[in-house]
Order: structure tokens, then C-alpha cells, then sequence
């Protein structure tokens, strides 16, 4: 649970993790961020590989990656059937609850079809920090842009809507990522939006941008709204600077 019992997400644009010679990946400062959020010393951990399909291989890298924490650590998966009898009672459980990135739209229809929707509200107000990367940061908000129908990105309208605002994630590596959340914000097709470049995470509490952080020099977060003339304001977020180690 967070610190403070309030519900916190942490929503990161890209940059979960960073290269480590032994272990793949390991936690960034932005994930290391999330868990101080908890206040625990040893934070009980589970992540989601839902995005992703929930292979082996994705799980395992997963354990590999989390391993490096004082932690205790869990995973939910749903192929080929849940894998605890149990899944709201694990997650109340939790300190901190993570989801890898991959197809928002299958992790949304997935998550609906088990009951996982319900079970990460009442655990987000419970005080559970929720945090996630791409697909598992905008999977929190109200909608965004997404490449799980094809390679040319589309509006999805229908995320679990925790928070109010559309999400834009790895918004300064893809192209497309920008004008098009841009467009569908000036148009009223998505609400007003944040952004994440690489190597920055969004922290709300409740359902108020408290702060952006980053790792990276440069990196910057974004609020774009429409300006009323059928186009979208973006303003800049400075991101707080977080140590790189």
C-alpha cells in the first residue's frame, strides 16, 4: 500500500527498465520511484504480462528483472486459465502492482472478460500503488493511441477511465504518437491528455497530475487540451530529475 493510503498510478511513457549485463534488465529510477511510493521495505510486488500474451519467456524475464529488489514478488497470469483461484484477494494484498506494455486493446478486453477492471479499482482506492509502461500506463486512463490493431497507430476510447484524461506514451520515439493525439484531442474524439517521452513517468494522486520525473536530460512530460479553434494546446512539464542510480 502507498505511504499515505491515497491512490497513486504511475504511468511511464517508456523506460521501466535498463540494460544489465547479468540480468537482462533491471528496475529504472522510475520503477524505483513507484516502489519508494509504498513505503515498505520489503514491498510485496505483482506484475501483469497480459499485453504481451503472457508467454513463459515474458514472465520469466519479469522475475529476472524484479529479482534485483528487496522484494517479494508475483505474477498474474490469464492464459491458459488464471493462475490463483483468488485474483482480488492477491491483488488487495499488494504494495505495488505493475503491467508490462503490449496490446492495450486485448489487455482491456481480457482484463473485462476475468473481472481484472473491478478488481484494479477497488485495489487503486484501497491504496495500491498501479503502475506500468505503454500499454500498462494508458490501460489507466480514460483513452489514448495505440498500435494494437497495426503498425499505424489508432484511437482507443474505452480504457478503464481511473483517470479522466487521455494518455500518450513514448511520445517523443514514435512519430505518429504526437500529431495524432494532437489531432483526436482538437477534435473531441479523446479528452485533454498527458504525455510521457522516454524515460518519464506521470504520477497522479487520486486523479491529479501531482508530478512528472525522469531519468532522462531533455526528456519532458505534456498537457494538450483543445484550444476551442479546432485545434490542441501542448504545454510543456518539466519532469523532476531523478537520480540514475
Amino acid at each position: 500500500m502507498s505511504t499515505d493510503g491515497q491512490p497513486h498510478i504511475v504511468a511511464i511513457g517508456g523506460g521501466s527498465f535498463v540494460p544489465d549485463a547479468r540480468y537482462g534488465y533491471e528496475p529504472s529510477p522510475l520503477l524505483r520511484y513507484a516502489l519508494d511510493l509504498t513505503g515498505q521495505d520489503r514491498p510485496r510486488i505483482c506484475f501483469l504480462t497480459t499485453a504481451l500474451g503472457d508467454g513463459a519467456e515474458h514472465v520469466a524475464r519479469g522475475y529476472a528483472a524484479f529479482s534485483q529488489l528487496d522484494a517479494e514478488v508475483s505474477h498474474l497470469v490469464l492464459y491458459p486459465m488464471p493462475n490463483m483461484a483468488d485474483m482480488r484477494s492477491h491483488l488487495l494484498s499488494q504494495d505495488l502492482v505493475y503491467v508490462f506494455g503490449g496490446s492495450t486493446a486485448n489487455l482491456l478486453a481480457l482484463w473485462r472478460l476475468h473481472g481484472l477492471d473491478d478488481m484494479m479499482r477497488e485495489a487503486w482506492t484501497e491504496g495500491v500503488v498501479l503502475c506500468g509502461q505503454s500499454a500498462g500506463a494508458l490501460c489507466w486512463h480514460a483513452g489514448g493511441t495505440t498500435d494494437s490493431f497495426g503498425p499505424n497507430l489508432r484511437p482507443l476510447a474505452d480504457g478503464l477511465g481511473l483517470l479522466p484524461y487521455s494518455c500518450g506514451v513514448h511520445y517523443d520515439s514514435d512519430p505518429q504518437r504526437r500529431p495524432l493525439l494532437q489531432q483526436l484531442v482538437a477534435e473531441g474524439t479523446l479528452p485533454e491528455a498527458y504525455a510521457a517521452d522516454e524515460k518519464v513517468a506521470l504520477h497522479y494522486v487520486g486523479t491529479e497530475l501531482v508530478q512528472a520525473v525522469s531519468y532522462g536530460k531533455g526528456a519532458g512530460a505534456y498537457h494538450v487540451t483543445p484550444d476551442g479553434s479546432g485545434s490542441a494546446d501542448e504545454r510543456r512539464i518539466e519532469p523532476r530529475l531523478l537520480a540514475s542510480s
